[in-house]
């Protein structure tokens, strides 16, 4: 009879031999144990209590486990359901200490929307330039761009230490888009006004007290300039752009070329008036290295190739991703995809690019010519389109991502599943905006927009926003694992 069956509780488990190995010195075995027999009905807790066992470890740690590079979400047994291995195959199990969540750290309030944001640390600046100024803890800035056409640059209690000047002292005439560090002392920004712009970054030895003062006007392009990447040790900037054209420019005033004079506002018929009573400001005014075109629509993003700065990058609502060749400013590869897509980042340690979709997903694509497939990956969590994105600094797999949905999410592309569309990664955490908190939700997809982020090793996570305000979320430990070597 059916009652007299046995539960499955009641059926006793089987079991398989597990292999323990962890990349982390500070929680590894003292002896290697060799292969371990346990119960395939095993969890995440049932494996981290095994390990906190034989580690001796007075304080248990809790841990997250790797089977041929994705983490254990199930039970041993489902596992080797859903892969199709043997219960007599010898599982190597990798084991990382559990992620750490990004917890709110502070705001800045602004008195416009925040745009782009970017940030001087010790490890930004190591990494943009061979000859930066050394950044000591508790030096550390925040620099970011608003819509009120003003770039600001904080401290870490919050404090502004120095605004750019207005449109009449030689600054943008409308929001600026985004912000990059070049290094400690060199800042870029780009605007709807169509310019990019240099900024000479001095602090005086007064406390609190900074500034930021025009160094070059760039002028070439003719609609929004909504992106920039920067490169100091070649002095160079790539720009993405409304006009469909990504633009390549130096930060040094004697490599540009003169800027084309149609594009200037100074030698329009409006300007000449001004120009009878002198020029708000002496700034030069230079024109671009190149300007390519390829895309048909506008250009979303771009970036350096990490390992190559004669290779770039670029994203586009045209729902494509084009590789180019800077030393002939030519298209040499292109991706398409089935949406548009609006932000990029770099996975270098993988072989893959990131890319924002306004289909609320983000795709992994290997740009390699030898690649079989464009996606390599689908990460799916955000109700609204993704915008910028940023790569962990301190780890191969971990990524965040902004999106219009109001919230960031970060990513650890080893959590990851099969379905019908192929892999599929989940998000590790959603990061929300302290501003909203306690507020009446708003339909599914339209929180309040975050329009940028950026992942520092030291600052952590900072993202801007629609709700007028810096925010920063702890960033350490997160993805919990050291980057590649």
């Amino acid at each position: 009879m059916a009652g007299n069956a046995a539960s499955p509780e009641d059926k006793p488990a089987s079991q398989v031999r597990i292999s323990l190995s962890t990349k982390q010195p500070d929680v590894s075995l003292a002896q290697n144990p060799g292969p371990i027999l346990v119960n395939t009905n095993f969890r995440r807790y049932a494996l981290s209590t095994l390990v906190n066992t034989l580690r001796e470890a007075e304080k248990p740690t809790p841990f997250e486990f790797l089977i041929n590079g994705t983490f254990l979400r199930t039970s041993l047994e489902e596992y080797l359901n859903a892969t199709g291995i043997s219960a007599e195959t010898l599982l190597a199990v990798e084991y990382v200490k559990a992620i750490i969540p990004p917890l709110y750290v502070a705001s800045y309030e602004h008195d416009d929307w925040v745009s782009s944001i970017d940030v001087i640390s010790a490890s930004s600046a190591e990494s943009n330039s061979t000859s930066a100024t050394p950044i000591t803890p508790g030096q550390e800035r925040i620099l970011s761009g608003s819509y009120d056409g003003l770039l600001r640059m904080w401290n870490m209690s919050s404090q502004v230490l120095a605004t750019s000047p207005s449109s009449s002292g030689g600054g943008h005439t409308a929001p600026v888009k985004a912000v990059k560090v070049a290094d400690p002392s060199l800042v870029v920004s780009s605007s709807l006004d169509r310019t990019i712009r240099v900024w000479r970054y001095t602090e005086d030895s007064a406390e609190y007290s900074a500034s930021l003062q025009p160094k070059i006007e760039l002028y070439g392009h003719k609609a929004s300039i909504d992106s920039l990447a920067v490169h100091r040790p070649s002095n160079r900037i790539l720009s993405a752009s409304a006009d469909h054209s990504v633009g390549l420019w130096s930060t040094r005033k004697s490599d540009a070329p003169q800027a084309p004079p149609s594009l200037i506002p100074s030698l329009s018929s409006q300007g000449a008036k001004r120009r009878k009573v002198g020029p708000a400001t002496s700034t030069p005014q230079r024109g671009a290295l190149a300007l390519m075109k390829s895309h048909n629509a506008p250009v979303s993003d771009t970036m350096f190739a990490p390992n190559d700065s004669t290779v770039a990058y670029s994203t586009s609502w045209d729902h494509t991703l084009k590789t180019w060749d800077l030393t002939s400013s030519t298209c040499v590869d292109t991706r398409s995809t089935s949406h548009p897509l609006f932000s990029l980042t770099a996975l270098s340690s993988l072989n893959l690019l990131a890319a924002g979709t306004s289909a609320r997903h983000i795709t992994l694509i290997d740009p390699r010519a030898s690649a079989t497939t464009v996606s390599a990956m689908t990460l799916r969590g955000h109700m609204n389109a993704v915008v910028s994105l940023a790569t962990d600094p301190q780890s191969s797999y971990g990524l965040v991502s902004a999106s219009h949905d109001g919230t960031c999410r970060v990513w650890d592309v080893r959590s990851s599943r099969s379905d019908k569309e192929g892999r599929v990664g989940d998000s590790t955490y959603v990061i929300e905006r302290e501003s909203t908190k306690g507020q009446a939700r708003k339909a599914a997809g339209e929180g309040t927009k975050v329009f940028g982020v950026c992942w520092d090793a030291d600052v952590g996570i900072v993202s801007a926003g629609e709700d007028k305000r810096v925010q920063i979320n702890q960033g350490k430990g997160i993805v919990g694992d050291q980057k590649a070597q």
